[in-house]
C-alpha cells in the first residue's frame, strides 16, 4: 500500500463503509478486541446527551489536568482540522501519530467494514494507549447505546441536556432518546445527569443497573453567589467561590456543576477543590459563543438544534449590544430548522442564510429558504463565505453578527473571515 497522507486516509475512510451512519457495536467490538482496546487499563469517563457534551469534556479535561492527570480526550465533530478530535494532555494529536493509528486500525480491520466514526474512535483509543494516558474522557457521537464510544465501559457516565435531535436514529420523543443516551451506564458505576427533568427512561435504566444516579436540582445543586462566582452542594458537601467557567454563557454553569459532581461522585477521580477552580477558570472551547471580531462584534457558535439555539438566544440576551444582531445561518437537512430559527427570532433583527450543499447532508440555499418560518424576512447567498461577507458589509460598528446552525457553518465562517475583515478595513 503506498504511503497515505492524513487527507488520503480521511477520504478513504469516508468510503470504507457503504453508510455514513450504521449504529451497532459488533464491527467496532470485533476490531477493538483484535487491537486490545476493548478493556482500557485506565479509568474512563464517557459523556453523552444532546447538548453540552463537548463543553463537559473540555471542563473535565481542564480540571483533571490541573489535578495532575495525563488525559486523553476524544470529541467530535471538529471545526477545522480532524486532529481537534483527539487531544493528549491538552494537545491536539500530530498528523504522524494519527496516521500511525489509522494504519494500526486498518491492519486489524481485515475485511470488517467500519464507518468513518468507528475508524476514528478506534484510532483515538489506540493513540491513548500508545501515549500512556492515565484517564480517558470520551464524548459519545450519536445516541449512546449503539455508539462506537460505548465499546468501552465507563467508570463514570455524564449526561447533558436531553432534547429532540437525530430523531430518525434515536426515536421520536425524549423517552426514546433518553433510553439510547442511558446506554452508556454500567452496573453499579456512578452517573450524573445535568438535565433537571430527565426522561423517566433515564431513571429506569439507572434503577435496572443499580447505577448511583445524581440528577441536577435533586441530588446536587448550584447557585450563583455574585457576578463571577457560584457554589455547588451535594448533601452536606459544599464548595464555595467557584469561578464562572471560561466557556461563556450562564447555561454552562449546569455543565460545570455536572463536572464537579462527577469529580466528587466517582471513585476513579481525585480532583482537589483548587484544581476545580483553576480548571474551570482556564477552560476554553472554540465555537461556543466565541467572539472573533469587534466593531461589529462577530460571534461563532456551533448551536445546531433547537435546544442549543435556545441557549444561544439566552446568551445573546445576557450580553446585549448597542446596535442590532444579524444572524448568519446554514444547517444540515436533518435538523429542525424552523424551531431553531424561532428560538433565535427574538434576538435577531436581520437574517442572512446560506447553502451547505458542499457538505454531506447539507441543506442547499433553496431548500433552506423553503423551510424558514413564515413571516421571517431574510436574504440568501449560495455559500457561508458570501453571506458572511454581505452581513459584515451591512453591519454597523455597534452591531453584532452571530454565525450558527452547524459545525460546518462555523468552519466555513472561520476560513472566510480573514479575507472578509481585510476587505472591510
Amino acid at each position: 500500500m503506498p504511503e497515505r497522507t492524513l487527507d488520503d486516509w480521511l477520504r478513504w475512510q469516508a468510503q470504507c463503509h457503504p453508510a455514513a451512519i450504521d449504529l451497532g457495536l459488533d464491527r467496532v467490538r470485533e476490531v477493538g478486541a483484535r487491537l486490545g482496546l476493548d478493556a482500557p487499563r485506565v479509568p474512563v469517563v464517557t459523556v453523552g446527551g444532546t447538548n453540552g457534551k463537548g463543553s463537559m469534556v473540555a471542563m473535565l479535561e481542564a480540571v483533571c489536568r490541573r489535578a495532575g492527570y495525563r488525559t486523553g480526550a476524544y470529541t467530535s465533530p471538529h471545526i477545522l482540522r480532524y486532529n481537534e478530535r483527539i487531544r493528549i494532555d491538552g494537545r491536539e494529536i500530530e498528523d504522524a501519530d494519527l496516521i500511525a493509528a489509522f494504519e494500526a486500525v486498518e491492519q486489524a480491520r481485515l475485511d470488517t467494514p467500519l464507518t468513518y466514526f468507528e475508524f476514528g474512535t478506534l484510532a483515538a483509543l489506540w493513540c491513548f494507549e500508545q501515549a500512556g494516558v492515565d484517564l480517558m474522557l470520551l464524548e459519545v457521537g450519536l445516541g449512546g447505546r449503539l455508539d462506537a464510544v460505548n465499546l468501552v465501559d465507563a467508570d463514570c457516565a455524564l449526561l447533558g441536556q436531553i432534547a429532540l435531535d437525530h430523531t430518525d436514529w434515536l426515536g421520536p420523543d425524549r423517552e426514546s432518546i433518553g433510553r439510547e443516551k442511558a446506554g452508556i451506564f454500567r452496573p453499579g458505576r456512578p452517573a450524573v445527569c445535568a438535565d433537571p427533568v430527565p426522561p423517566e427512561s433515564v431513571r429506569q435504566a439507572a434503577a435496572n443497573l443499580g447505577v448511583p444516579l445524581a440528577v441536577a436540582g435533586e441530588d446536587y445543586r448550584f447557585e450563583t453567589t455574585g457576578e463571577a462566582a457560584w457554589c455547588w452542594s451535594m448533601g452536606e458537601r459544599r464548595i464555595e467561590d467557584l469561578p464562572l467557567p471560561g466557556i461563556p454563557g450562564r447555561h454552562q454553569l449546569g455543565n460545570a456543576a455536572a463536572v464537579v459532581t462527577a469529580c466528587r461522585l466517582a471513585d476513579c477521580l481525585e480532583v482537589p477543590d483548587a484544581a476545580l477552580r483553576d480548571g474551570l477558570r482556564e477552560v476554553r472551547l472554540p465555537g461556543r459563543f466565541e467572539v472573533v471580531g469587534r466593531s461589529p462584534q462577530i460571534v461563532l457558535d456551533v448551536a445546531h438544534n433547537p435546544a442549543a439555539a435556545t441557549a444561544l438566544a439566552a446568551r445573546l440576551a445576557e450580553a446585549p449590544v448597542a446596535g442590532v444582531t444579524h444572524a448568519v445561518f446554514a444547517a444540515l437537512e436533518d435538523k429542525a430548522v424552523e424551531d431553531m430559527v424561532r428560538a433565535m427570532q427574538g434576538e435577531v433583527s436581520h437574517w442572512h442564510i446560506a447553502g451547505l450543499e458542499a457538505e454531506p447532508r447539507g441543506l442547499p440555499l433553496e431548500a433552506l429558504a423553503r423551510r424558514m418560518p413564515e413571516g421571517v424576512e431574510f436574504t440568501g447567498r449560495e455559500s457561508v463565505s458570501e453571506v458572511l461577507g454581505a452581513a459584515v458589509s451591512e453591519a454597523g460598528e455597534e452591531d453584532r453578527i452571530v454565525v450558527f446552525g452547524s459545525f460546518h457553518t462555523v468552519a466555513a465562517a472561520r476560513k472566510a473571515l480573514p479575507a472578509i475583515l481585510d476587505a472591510r478595513s
